[in-house]
């Protein structure tokens, strides 16, 4: 394993993950808001599969949908249209009880490790809070629990009785992981869970999740908006743009070789570590669109440097331009 200190190369991902049926599809996904303004289009017809014990990445720009992608995955936010089948089991079908026995099984960490911690609450209660709300154990039971959690994550038993002030920001983002841990769930959505913290501290978080999902055979949906994190943590990468999911594929060839032009505008974008090297950039001109007056067709193509009078027509189809990899541009 890379030092906890240096992101290089993306470890080597499980063979079940590809062979095995997906622990996650999800088809045609959409999730509309109405407000005073307008419809706002946050996540439009999205497929995706997320096999057992792989991790993929989402990213894309801020504003792109993919906080409300993936909790309305857990459904936090209950989606407008489509289908999410967990384990088999169609989770838009499920009652509001059944929903709540369901997420024992799928826990999120939540992007912004001070907001996502109760101030008033000691460690000890933060991270048993999932135990109490499903009656598992004893008080003893659920102490000795957090305890075993908290040294799991790089922290200290001795440090439950705590409060989150108390703690660094890397310190408070592994008391999140602890606590999305506690009801040993199958599937995890990281929300940006590294994206607030200093690099060094990034890469000792990221290391830490790629242990427990060996360890404890993990699923996870990882949201970031850093490419060369999400190839170093992920098996898969989907980019997302504007509600829409664009290009999706095997993390290395995606980063290699990235097929639509978005893609390869956020790859240009990545800092280079050598201050010397010198390579030709994709700069996008303009902001992403309101999601409230989304672009026709394509919703790339208002600052897309090789649009097309037919990119204005309808969202392309998904076009092979791989094993295993699609996206969705008329002008590949």
């Amino acid at each position: 394993m890379p030092s906890e200190t240096t992101l290089e190369a993306s470890a080597p991902s499980p063979q079940s993950a590809t062979t095995a049926e997906p622990l996650l599809r999800i088809c045609n996904l959409t999730k509309r808001f109405q407000t005073p303004r307008g419809t706002i289009h946050a996540v439009e017809d999205v497929s995706l599969d997320i096999a057992r014990g792989s991790i993929t990445g989402l990213v894309g720009e801020s504003g792109s949908g993919k906080t409300t992608f993936g909790r309305t995955l857990l459904r936090l936010i209950q989606p407008t249209s489509g289908s999410i089948r967990f384990d088999g089991i169609e989770l838009t079908a499920l009652s509001a009880r059944e929903m709540t026995a369901m997420r024992r099984r799928m826990q999120i960490i939540f992007q912004d490790p001070v907001s996502s911690l109760n101030p008033r609450l000691k460690v000890e209660h933060i991270v048993a809070e999932g135990l109490r709300a499903h009656g598992i154990g004893t008080r003893r039971d659920r102490r000795d629990r957090v305890a075993a959690l908290l040294e799991e994550v790089g922290l200290s038993a001795d440090q439950m009785p705590r409060y989150p002030h108390e703690f660094s920001g890397g310190q408070r983002q592994r008391i999140g992981i602890a606590r999305a841990l506690a009801l040993e769930p199958d599937f995890i959505v990281a929300d940006e869970s590294v994206s607030a913290l200093d690099v060094s501290i990034q890469a000792q978080i990221l290391n830490l999740l790629l242990d427990l999902r060996v360890k404890r055979r993990l699923t996870m949906l990882f949201i970031a908006h850093d490419l060369s994190v999400v190839d170093y943590l992920c098996d898969r990468i989907a980019v997302m743009y504007l509600g829409r999911v664009i290009e999706n594929g095997p993390a290395r060839p995606l980063v290699r070789q990235p097929a639509h032009p978005y893609t390869r505008a956020l790859l240009s974008a990545v800092p280079q570590p050598d201050p010397a090297a010198t390579r030709q950039r994709d700069v996008l001109e303009g902001s992403i669109p309101s999601p409230l007056d989304p672009p026709s067709g394509c919703v790339f193509r208002t600052r897309c440097p090789r649009v097309l009078p037919a990119c204005a027509d309808a969202f392309p189809p998904p076009v092979p331009v791989g094993p295993e990899r699609i996206a969705h541009c008329i002008n590949l």
